[in-house]
């Protein structure tokens, strides 16, 4: 049996398959630094992006995501992959005049379906706050992996409720 060795290079196994561990070097900063593609606006169609939200700071458990079924407080926004956090909090103000106040926060996580087993599962990306700046608010759902067919489940928490300021978060 031949099995392609380091450098291309065939070597005879002796009915033995060698596994070789491949470890990624790339860390999270090197994602991002990624350049995005531009997307014209004006020439690409946009896309429908299911949003889920939830106003007591908590994402939607997966089993609501389950066999066919979704979270009752859906909202649709056509919108584009460029489509940043700062903007896709705006929309979501727009719909909800409570959330507008100074200091709700707003988590974002993707929903996605799980290749390995059936079932979705659920990866944070990123927070806005009303009122305030912060580093992810230019954060795009490119950058972050989403692809279509994904939903976007948002944890909306008032500002009464809120989890104190990070550093990462400045007043305008």
């Amino acid at each position: 049996m031949l099995a392609a060795g380091v450098g291309g290079q065939g070597e005879r196994l002796a009915g033995h398959r060698r596994k070789m561990a491949v470890e990624s070097r790339v860390t999270q900063e090197e994602i991002k630094k990624e350049p995005e593609k531009p997307i014209d606006r004006e020439k690409t169609c946009p896309l429908l992006l299911r949003v889920f939200t939830t106003n007591n700071g908590r994402h939607h458990r997966m089993d609501e995501f389950s066999r066919g079924n979704v979270p009752s407080s859906e909202l649709q926004i056509y919108t584009w992959m460029d489509a940043t956090l700062k903007e896709l909090t705006s929309l979501v103000k727009e719909v909800y005049p409570e959330a507008r106040k100074k200091g709700t926060h707003f988590n974002f996580a993707i929903v996605f379906t799980d290749v390995k087993r059936p079932g979705y599962r659920v990866k944070e990306i990123g927070s806005t706050m009303s009122g305030r700046k912060g580093t992810d608010d230019s954060m795009t759902l490119q950058s972050q992996k989403f692809q279509i067919g994904d939903y976007l489940d948002i944890a909306i928490t008032p500002p009464n409720r809120a989890p104190p300021p990070s550093g990462r978060m400045r007043p305008y």
